[in-house]
């Protein structure tokens, strides 16, 4: 580590020894890299803020009479309260007392710049401050000592008022226009705060109407207990299909299988998907306005899967093919992607 000093020192300005890094050219086996070194250097000190430091001081003296006062407070009055109840609850609720007026001075503190909202704390704490010191007054009188409950009130006046002065010492007044400013820039970020607040709230009930909504349909509609014959749909898995597209939209085809898999219903998945896929051609064909879709020629009670599989056994393995045979058995209107999600699927199972 090297060290530098500055080139002038003004006379009677004391300095300090500050260590920095600079990056420095570094050669070995003919390769230079830029690396760090640390230095000293001499930096001017700045002179000792003997205003901050005498008000640090205060600040910690009025504290440690606040101190004085909560703990005298709390042994008074605690042991006041142990002739009706036992010493635990009476020294518990004895700090109540104490630390209502304190907690209204730290409120009190947060608001300096806003002397409506300072007005409230303040007024509460001087009447929780006086039952204080009613009781602890009163604590001395039972005990035949009158004088020593008077001096253990003034203590908790001294500290109030000590840590008062202290808190107008260190607040500053603003300006109307500044304060004005300042209450519209706290509703702005407040009702900010409660906006988002609202919109999770609500986020939260709309998922839980996405989960139970399909419950509910199913809970109306007629039951049946009935698998679903090839190509059809029973009537409860078509009031859970439409419960389910109705609350969650925007759902593929697989996803609302998982739905229906997490109601716990016994389904076709290839009458389902033939169901999703005819409910989008048709609603694609009224948006287009391109008439009618083409009715199957199917026969009847044979499937989409039922025609994949024919061709699969008769060894057809070409996308194209498979989808050309189906659209001859069933029709053109079936969606490509219905016969390849088949396809797929059957091809895994018999491989």
């Amino acid at each position: 580590m090297t060290t530098e000093h500055s080139e002038q020192q003004l006379p009677g300005v004391h300095y300090r020894t500050e260590t920095r890094q600079r990056l420095v050219p570094h050669t070995v086996n003919g390769k230079t890299k830029m690396i760090e070194e640390d230095y000293d250097a001499l930096v001017p000190a700045p002179p000792r803020d003997w205003d901050q430091i005498v008000t640090t001081a205060v600040t910690i003296a009025a504290a440690a009479l606040v101190a004085v006062a909560v703990v005298w407070s709390v042994a008074s009055i605690g042991d006041l309260l142990t002739r009706a109840v036992v010493a635990p609850i009476a020294y518990l609720a004895a700090t109540a007392f104490a630390l209502a007026w304190v907690t209204c001075m730290a409120l009190e503190w947060l608001a300096r710049y806003d002397a409506a909202r300072a007005a409230g704390p303040r007024t509460a704490g001087t009447w929780a401050l006086l039952l204080d010191m009613a009781l602890v007054a009163t604590h001395g009188y039972i005990e035949e000592a009158l004088y020593v409950g008077l001096a253990g009130a003034a203590v908790s006046a001294i500290a109030k008022g000590m840590w008062t002065v202290v808190m107008r010492h260190q607040s500053r007044p603003l300006p109307d226009r500044t304060k004005k400013w300042l209450l519209q820039e706290e509703a702005e970020i407040a009702a900010r705060l409660a906006l988002a607040a609202r919109t999770r709230h609500l986020a939260r009930i709309e998922g839980q109407a996405a989960v139970y909504a399909p419950v509910q349909a199913l809970e109306a509609a007629p039951q049946d207990t009935a698998r679903d014959t090839p190509g059809q749909l029973s009537p409860t898995v078509r009031s859970a299909v439409r419960a389910i597209r109705a609350t969650v939209p925007g759902l593929s085809h697989d996803d609302v299988l998982d739905h229906l898999d997490t109601l716990g219903l016994d389904y076709d998945p290839d009458a389902v998907l033939l169901a999703l896929d005819n409910e989008d051609t048709r609603q694609d064909a009224r948006d287009s306005s391109s008439g009618a879709p083409l009715s199957s020629i199917a026969p009847p009670g044979q499937s989409i899967a039922d025609s994949v599989r024919t061709a699969l056994s008769s060894g057809a393995r070409d996308k194209d093919k498979v989808v050309s045979y189906v659209h001859k058995i069933h029709g053109s209107d079936v969606p490509r992607s219905t016969i390849v999600r088949t396809f797929n699927r059957e091809l895994e199972r018999s491989a």
